[in-house]
């Protein structure tokens, strides 16, 4: 009877913690949607309105990512004292404020400030800052928790595109935008406050006795590897985001099929995704991030030494496989690092290189590939990629060396569960 009890109990909780994920998942999809996705397919319209052309206006998403690589490592002590519940409510009052200038701008100056408060609210609302909700209130399952979250947000530009073009076709982009702020105040908020339970004693950092929830500091050797590895990662598959068209093409594929190849990568990612969600809790982030990190410039190697369809298939499979899985394991990798109660932290501040690697990824390799040409890409992507493999690989090792000598690696260490 008993076991039958705790078997309920056990079973509510997890349905809540499914739950308070989902919700979280369906904020990213409007936030993401809302702010740094939205000029994909309002900017021809924008761009018409400002008298600018649609270049210039995916300089918004760029001042975003900036604005939010450095407020997010500022943001770092404040999660932790506050918790994401109150930064991730302020922070999505904070993009209301910031589509609405977007929706009133007349000119590039308005437009452009407008995405610089845009990308305060994102280091409050976005990836990072969900992922540290999860960490707070999934415990031991965070892993998990952070990959569910990552199949659900995954989703964004396919569910809020096709919406947003019909509320352009019925409102016009102003009208859109002003939409999509009545939709952080009464979809946003609402589930961001019931799927993250008020924090009930405020966490310290490390010689402050006011309270026992004592945030150790961050090991910097260990940071510095492990922000190599994730950036020169983000700095690759973001950049060839927005340019795999051109790589294709450049490698003998006609602009249809290559836009057919290009556009089957975001199937493969998310079946990377699902796969990694469903089969990966006996590995640490640790791990399928080392997996991921081993494939990518084996991708490339692929594709530089050889050309044509089949090839250029076999490189959508395995780069879009090491995209999906890094993806998740790069949130995750540092809760197979660190102590989980300075996850905020870690991730806080990982956000200003990645995000910055973000932001310098597409214009880079754009011009990569329009003024030196696929095989110069390709070998620069090879080199980074090599690099991060390396790093992640240190890394690795030297956690668990240390965690030999101090007697701390168990069955459940940084090559299992999380």
């Amino acid at each position: 009877m008993g076991q039958r009890v705790e078997a309920r109990e056990d079973e509510g909780i997890a349905s809540r913690l499914t739950l308070r994920i989902v919700a979280l998942g369906i904020t990213q999809v409007i936030s993401w949607g809302a702010t740094f996705n939205l000029p994909g397919i309002l900017g021809p319209s924008m761009a018409e309105s400002l008298g600018v052309s649609v270049d210039d206006v995916l300089l918004g998403p760029t001042v975003m990512l900036v604005t939010l690589a450095l407020i997010s490592w500022v943001l770092a002590p404040v999660f932790e004292r506050f918790g994401a519940r109150r930064v991730m409510l302020i922070g999505h009052v904070v993009a209301m404020i910031g589509l609405g200038g977007v929706a009133l701008s007349e000119s590039m100056i308005a437009f452009l400030a407008s995405w610089f408060v845009l990308g305060i609210a994102g280091s409050a609302i976005l990836t990072t800052a969900a992922q540290i909700a999860l960490a707070e209130i999934a415990g031991p399952k965070a892993r998990q928790a952070i990959g569910m979250m990552a199949l659900i947000s995954g989703l964004s530009t396919t569910l809020f595109w096709p919406m947003a073009d019909g509320l352009e076709g019925a409102f016009g982009w102003r009208g859109t935008v002003g939409v999509l702020v009545a939709f952080f105040a009464i979809i946003c908020m609402p589930l961001t406050a019931l799927a993250i339970p008020p924090r009930q004693q405020p966490a310290v950092t490390a010689g402050d006795p006011a309270t026992p929830t004592i945030i150790p500091p961050l090991n910097r050797v260990h940071f510095a590897l492990m922000a190599i590895a994730i950036a020169a990662n983000g700095f690759i598959t973001w950049g060839f985001s927005l340019t795999l068209i051109l790589l294709f093409e450049q490698k003998g594929i006609g602009h249809s099929s290559a836009v057919a190849m290009a556009s089957a990568l975001g199937i493969v990612q998310l079946g990377a995704r699902v796969v990694d969600f469903v089969g990966g809790r006996r590995l640490s982030g640790m791990t399928t991030g080392l997996a991921a990190s081993l494939v990518l410039p084996m991708s490339f190697l692929l594709l530089w030494l050889g050309s044509g369809r089949t090839t250029v298939l076999l490189f959508v499979l395995m780069y879009g496989a090491a995209g999906g899985t890094m993806a998740v394991a790069r949130s995750t990798i540092p809760l197979a690092i660190f102590p989980r109660v300075a996850y905020a932290r870690a991730s806080a501040r990982l956000a200003l290189p990645l995000n910055l690697a973000y932001a310098a990824g597409p214009p880079a390799f754009g011009a990569i590939l329009t003024n030196w040409g696929a095989q110069d890409a390709l070998r620069i992507a090879m080199a980074l990629s090599t690099v991060a493999f390396i790093s992640l690989g240190t890394l690795m090792l030297w956690v668990r060396m240390e965690r030999e000598r101090d007697g701390k690696v168990t069955s459940a260490g940084i090559t299992g569960n999380d």
